[in-house]
C-alpha cells in the first residue's frame, strides 16, 4: 500500500545566520490511507508550520512533500488549484466561515467553485449535514451559530469534495469540552466508517487520544512517536501514555474528554 502523504527531510528556516529560526529541521514521515495521525508539540515546535507547508500556504526551505505520488512543490496553476481544492480538506481552529453566507452556502462553496453538478452537490450536502448533525443550522448565518455548530459546518465544508486527506489545525482549540468531544467523535467516525485519512495538529492530549498514531515535534524535529499498542487499548489508557510524553516536552492537558 502506497502512502497518501510522504514527507522527506522537510526543512523550513526563517532569517539568516545567527538569527535563523529552524521551524522545521529535517522532518520525515508518511501518512497511510485511512490513518488518523496526530502531530503534537508545544507552541513554537513547528507543528503548524508543517501543516501550512503541506497545504502550500508557505514554501519549505528544502525537502519534499509528495501527495499520492506527486511532488506538490512542482504543482503550478490549475494543477495547484486542483490540489488545494480537491486533494486536501482544511479544518481551521477559528472556523474561517464566510459571515455573509449561510451554513449551507459555506458548505456548498467548494462544490460550486469546482463545477460539481447540483444533483450530486445536494446528495453530498444531505449526507454530511445528517452525519454532522447540522441540518437545523444550514439556513443560519455563522453569527447565529454556536462554536460547535460553526466547527461542524466547517468540517462539512472541508469534507464535501471528498479530499484525499483532511488537515485539521487545532480543530478543538476554540471549543468547550462538550463540543470538542462531539467533534472528535464525528472525526473518529469518519475515519473508521469512511476510511477518511486525517492529519491533525493539536496541543490537546484529549483530542490526540482519538488518534491511532502520534508524532511529537520539538524544536522542528520529531522527538517521539506513539502508537496504540493494541487495538483494544482504551482511549483513557492511550491518553495516559500521551501525557507522559507531553510531560517530557513541558506540556500537558486537563481531564480526558
Amino acid at each position: 500500500m502506497e502512502p497518501v502523504l510522504k514527507i522527506e527531510s522537510l526543512k523550513k528556516y526563517y532569517g539568516r545566520s545567527k538569527n535563523q529560526t529552524k521551524a522545521l529541521d529535517g522532518i520525515t514521515f508518511q501518512v497511510m490511507p485511512g490513518e488518523f495521525l496526530g502531530i503534537m508539540g508545544s507552541s513554537g515546535s513547528g507543528k503548524s508550520t508543517l501543516l501550512n507547508c503541506i497545504a502550500t500556504v508557505i514554501q519549505p526551505t528544502s525537502g519534499t512533500i509528495t501527495m499520492n505520488g506527486r511532488a506538490i512543490q512542482e504543482l503550478k496553476g490549475a494543477a495547484l488549484a486542483d490540489y488545494r481544492g480537491k486533494e486536501i480538506g482544511y479544518l481551521f481552529q477559528n472556523f474561517e466561515l464566510l459571515d455573509n453566507l449561510t451554513g449551507q452556502e459555506n458548505i456548498l462553496l467548494p462544490l460550486s467553485l469546482h463545477g460539481v453538478p447540483e444533483k450530486e452537490s445536494k446528495k453530498r450536502l444531505e449526507q454530511l449535514a445528517s452525519y454532522l448533525e447540522v441540518k437545523d443550522v444550514l439556513h443560519k448565518f455563522p453569527a447565529q451559530m454556536s462554536g460547535g455548530q460553526k466547527q461542524r459546518i466547517a468540517a462539512a465544508r472541508a469534507l464535501i469534495l471528498k479530499p484525499g486527506i483532511i488537515l485539521a489545525d487545532e480543530p478543538t482549540g476554540a471549543l468547550d469540552s462538550r463540543n470538542a468531544k462531539a467533534l472528535m467523535e464525528k472525526l473518529l467516525g469518519l475515519n473508521r466508517q469512511e476510511q477518511a485519512t486525517i492529519l491533525m495538529v493539536t496541543h490537546d492530549s484529549n483530542a490526540a487520544s482519538y488518534c491511532r498514531r502520534i508524532l511529537f515535534i520539538q524544536d522542528g524535529v520529531i522527538f517521539h512517536e506513539l502508537r496504540r499498542s493494541i487495538p483494544e487499548e482504551s482511549r483513557q489508557e492511550f491518553y495516559t501514555r500521551i501525557l507522559k510524553v507531553m510531560a517530557q516536552l513541558g506540556g500537558g492537558s486537563a481531564n480526558v474528554l
